[in-house]
């Protein structure tokens, strides 16, 4: 594939583009499937031919436009107009309004702050290119980023502009990218390894599920380009089985890759080799902590080990391999096509670009959104998000999944950047944002997290295989108000204990949610506390 082969499928798609006076969208991300969306695509797509519209009206698959909780979604172009919660008996009515007057009981206002107070990079693509066709995506300039790093700038280039983007890895840890490709790179040994993170579990988050959806060559072409930049030869994508339609878009995405001479041999005409084979995870938790991942890769039990030596020196069957998540695959393509002060530009001294998160809990607008690193806790959920349903009052967001905290209404001015939300006692995470209103216990909110970091440790080390087990029966013991003082200071002692002592960042990070709600929220569990008189001896028992 060359410059000149790209170039005219971009040209053949902005011309067949050109001949459809009307483009009817329909979300197919995993949110509008399971509302019936592929019939809303099957329904439109008869219709047109029914009335011999198919010069006229293009109907094409897209992926996730945001808003979930409104989906199915559709949207019109060139108006400009999105249509909400659409079933199959719309589907007349919309083709019929097509250049006359919207259907306005079905419209979604684009003036809402849930459109404009958002700033797309990594899904500036979603909702506009069909996933699973590679045309579309090279139509909006995809793959030229690849093609200009490879016959334009020197590996070494490629990972200085990544250094001086400040993209962080939005994993959870946010370890400086550029370093960790820098660190790979000069490692010695003639093997070396691209692995993308899919194996996105915390309850509530489905961002990079999204991402893979709506765009999986973005990533893929990522992948590409750190592989150039490190000097590997093998690229693997590890994403849990859970996610059917993600593994179905990456497929096709790494076929017609192959087929356009993208990857595998002399890619671009170039003496760069570089193969990505999909893995499929068995969906536990601990999968996704990178050396648990890499056991998983290597046919063994997905366990975790202790570290050094990493992954970046040591990695994948001992070789020296980069890891990194979808997210940040996905930005890479910007990167070297703007430059990354281009990227550096966006967000704060220390946390630059964008952030995807996914919106969930008791929030009017749930979804997927993307948003500039320093924009605050509360002009996320009370501009973006709509505010809180049913007149219920705000009471806290946990941000980072069952690894962060919970953070009250006394902070709601916080920026989203990895320190500021870290000297909250919560972190970043992957980018789960789960809203709770005033309804809520705090303590079965912890609970509800630790039990899920109970059930889904591997069990290796004990500090976490019991302590988790300690710390949900004890707050079992606080949820049903048979809990006293002592079990108050002994909660406290095991949450230290189970964080310094666990093997990896499952249970390191596991008391998180209850150390947080003890913190901000201590009254809740005073108030559960029954009276008996013992005076409490802060003995830690496992």
């Amino acid at each position: 594939m060359t410059n000149e082969e790209l170039l005219e499928i971009v040209e053949n798609e902005r011309l067949n583009l050109s001949r459809y006076e009307f483009h009817v969208h329909i979300c197919a991300g995993t949110g509008c499937v399971s509302s019936n969306s592929e019939a809303l695509l099957q329904a439109f797509e008869a219709l047109v031919k029914e009335r011999g519209l198919q010069n006229k009206v293009l109907v094409k698959r897209v992926g996730c436009l945001g808003l979930c909780a409104a989906g199915p979604i559709v949207s019109i172009y060139p108006q400009g107009l999105l249509y909400k919660e659409v079933c199959l008996a719309d589907v007349p009515a919309i083709l019929d309004s097509l250049g006359a007057e919207p259907i306005v009981e079905k419209l979604i206002s684009t003036d809402i702050p849930f459109f404009y107070r958002q700033q797309k990079s990594v899904l500036e693509n979603s909702g506009k290119v069909d996933p699973e066709r590679i045309e579309d995506y090279i139509g909006l300039g995809g793959y030229q980023p690849l093609l200009r790093a490879l016959t334009e700038m020197s590996p070494t280039r490629v990972i200085q502009e990544v250094m001086a983007s400040g993209l962080r890895g939005r994993g959870g840890s946010g370890f400086p990218t550029g370093l960790k490709w820098s660190t790979v790179a000069k490692s010695s040994g003639d093997i070396k390894y691209v692995i993308c993170n899919a194996d996105e579990g915390d309850p509530g988050a489905f961002m990079d599920r999204s991402i893979l959806e709506s765009d999986p060559n973005v990533v893929v072409e990522g992948m590409i380009i750190a592989a150039y930049a490190i000097g590997a030869g093998k690229g693997y994508i590890y994403v849990r089985a859970e996610y059917p339609l993600a593994i179905k878009r990456l497929r096709a995405a790494i076929r017609q890759a192959e087929q356009l001479g993208l990857l595998g041999r002399n890619i671009c005409n170039t003496n760069f080799d570089f193969s990505i084979e999909l893995r499929l995870g068995a969906g536990t938790f601990v999968s996704g902590e990178e050396t648990a991942l890499m056991a998983g890769l290597e046919g063994n039990r997905s366990l975790p080990h202790s570290r050094p030596p990493y992954p970046a020196v040591t990695g994948l069957h001992g070789k020296p391999t980069l890891i990194n998540n979808v997210e940040t695959f996905a930005n890479i393509p910007g990167i070297i096509e703007d430059g990354g002060q281009w990227f550096a530009r966006i967000g704060t001294d220390k946390s630059k670009g964008t952030k995807v998160f996914a919106l969930t809990g008791k929030v009017n607008h749930t979804g997927l959104i993307e948003v500039p690193m320093g924009i605050t806790l509360r002009e996320i959920i009370f501009e973006i998000g709509g505010g809180i349903p049913g007149g219920r009052q705000f009471k806290a967001v946990q941000t980072g999944g069952p690894s962060g905290g919970c953070i009250p209404e006394a902070y709601l001015d916080t920026p989203v950047d990895y320190e500021s939300l870290k000297q909250l006692g919560s972190m970043m995470g992957s980018g789960g944002l789960i809203v709770i209103d005033d309804s809520s216990s705090m303590i079965d909110i912890a609970r509800y997290f630790i039990e899920f970091c109970m059930l889904e440790s591997c069990g290796k080390c004990i500090p976490c295989r019991v302590g988790t087990q300690q710390l949900y029966h004890l707050l079992c013991k606080f949820s049903e108000g048979q809990a006293v003082e002592e079990d108050l200071y002994l909660l406290e002692d095991l949450c230290d204990m189970v964080q310094q002592s666990s093997l990896c960042g499952l249970g390191q990070a596991a008391p998180n949610p209850i150390i947080s709600t003890l913190k901000h929220f201590r009254s809740e569990y005073l108030e559960k506390i029954k009276k008996t008189g013992v005076k409490p001896t802060g003995e830690v028992l496992v």
